[in-house]
């Protein structure tokens, strides 16, 4: 039985080479992500160039997801590299310092509106949490703090405020010329990074289409506030990442467990696709194998319905990327076992909108009820095998496709395998014998097993699912000749 979850790589230096990239793909990547925070467009116009090249040498198809950096507020630079600073000292924030002239007093900001967003009595989190401080007071371009957790700070580390409350807008100029790259390269995905509200995912999608880019909207949750608005954000985006590192650090660690569960489950329930990310197996970036408790958290995001799971320095900077995603892949199977992810009730007692949403439902019932073997998917833009990954199930759902751009779209929905597949007759006992031929020649159903195929009268239209047929495996009605 084929993994269902899917793995997200994040690509970097460490996996640059076609080699490595190879490795990559044989050890089961499903999307690759290039991360517009670090590294000039050249590098990332041929990573993703190499991966896509590689993986049509080997017969398989990989996503390509495109994050934008967003308004990440951070420190700017220190003259020395790095600071140490101790509990109780006195540091200041000042928007007005050079950007390289931060030393053990004070430092420089890459967000010059700081000093407005924040008053005394405020605590701002740096590095992640790492180190924390409490403001004093605001003196016009200066946040004067007391250092409450110390520890060593270096160039460049972001800045949080714990309860969020930050003003800066989602998208950046920088952002906006790279929706552009985005476009380019044709990413199949594009991350917004701290989306406060809908808008924001409303006008990330608007630009990409304005530059010809064709990419669902991935809406990243690590803002205060778009948990506030979580609802309207995930009705607004095709995707939804759950960005443990920023959130966890605006939130508090503790309330991250309940909340990660929370998303998954609202995107299932809206249809719409849920990736769990950040230091998954952070641990594998020096050592060859994950802790217990990075299982557990892989495994659980599995038990909660993760479409995806990421990995990010792991595989873009980490020692052996490919051990890492088979290591991934070897625990998402193991947890695909158990029978909470193989069980659902979900929609059960609700009516359906749309007839291809129907006849996706009833898939899902009929296979869970019947022992059926795979499930053949001829789709047009990928909706109906969408919507059947949104009900849990053992039963491997095969998207036949004759459009590339929805091939690599499908990488990332649970349980969805994508097959390029051309109709080229009105035939539809021809088409079925095409699809169960196909699904045999890659060795996913053999004579005897019960398939479910589901298309349209008039094939080749978007949103025409309209039938499903229940067929053995060797025992078809034959084509009529003509």
């Amino acid at each position: 039985m084929p993994r269902r979850t899917k793995i997200v790589a994040t690509i970097g230096p460490a996996s640059d080479s076609a080699e490595v990239m190879d490795e990559l793909i044989q050890a089961g990547v499903d999307v690759i992500r290039t991360n517009f925070s670090h590294g000039t467009p050249d590098e990332h116009r041929q990573r993703v160039e190499l991966m896509r090249s590689r993986a049509m040498a080997h017969g398989r198809h990989v996503g390509v997801l495109a994050d934008l950096q967003g308004p990440k507020i951070r420190i700017e630079r220190f003259r020395d590299g790095k600071v140490k600073l101790k509990t109780g000292d006195t540091f200041t924030l000042d928007a007005g310092c050079a950007a390289d002239d931060g030393d053990a007093t004070r430092v420089g900001l890459t967000y010059k509106e700081l000093p407005a967003d924040v008053r005394r009595g405020d605590t701002l989190l740096l590095d992640d949490g790492a180190l924390v401080l409490w403001v004093d007071q605001v003196d016009g371009e200066k946040i004067v703090c007391r250092v409450e957790v110390g520890g060593e700070l270096s160039n460049s580390k972001g800045i949080n405020r714990q309860g969020g409350g930050l003003s800066a807008h989602a998208l950046t100029d920088k952002d906006r010329a790279d929706l552009k790259l985005a476009a380019e390269i044709d990413a199949d995905y594009l991350a917004v990074s701290f989306p406060r509200e809908a808008n924001d995912i409303h006008e990330a999608r608007r630009l990409l289409r304005e530059a010809g880019g064709h990419g669902a909207i991935v809406a990243k949750i690590e803002r205060a506030e778009a948990v506030d608005a979580l609802e309207e954000i995930i009705e607004a985006a095709d995707a939804v990442m759950i960005a443990r590192g920023d959130l966890g650090v605006e939130i508090g660690d503790a309330q991250l467990p309940a909340l990660q569960k929370k998303i998954i489950r609202m995107a299932r329930s809206m249809d719409r696709i849920a990736i769990t990310a950040t230091q998954m197996m952070q641990s594998m970036v020096i050592s060859p194998i994950p802790t217990r408790a990075e299982v557990f958290d892989v495994a659980n995001a599995v038990l909660d319905g993760t479409d995806a799971v990421m990995l990010s320095a792991e595989t873009a900077t980490g020692e052996n990327p490919a051990k890492v995603v088979e290591a991934m892949g070897r625990i998402c199977a193991g947890a695909e076992t158990h029978r909470i992810a193989t069980e659902s009730t979900y929609r059960i007692h609700e009516r359906f909108e749309r007839v291809d949403e129907a006849i996706a439902m009833a898939t899902m019932y009929t296979a869970n009820h019947l022992g059926v073997t795979a499930i053949a998917a001829l789709t047009e833009s990928g909706s109906t095998p969408l919507w059947m990954s949104r009900i849990s199930s053992g039963i491997p759902i095969y998207a036949l496709t004759p459009h590339v751009e929805t091939r690599r779209k499908v990488t990332l929905y649970r349980g969805v395998y994508p097959i390029g597949f051309h109709v080229d007759t009105v035939d539809h006992a021809q088409v079925n014998k095409e699809a169960i031929d196909e699904l045999k020649r890659l060795g996913a159903v053999r004579d005897g097993d019960t398939v479910i195929i589901t298309k349209g009268d008039l094939m080749g239209k978007r949103g025409g699912t309209n039938a499903m047929k229940i067929v053995q495996v060797g025992d078809m009605v034959e084509p009529q000749d003509t």
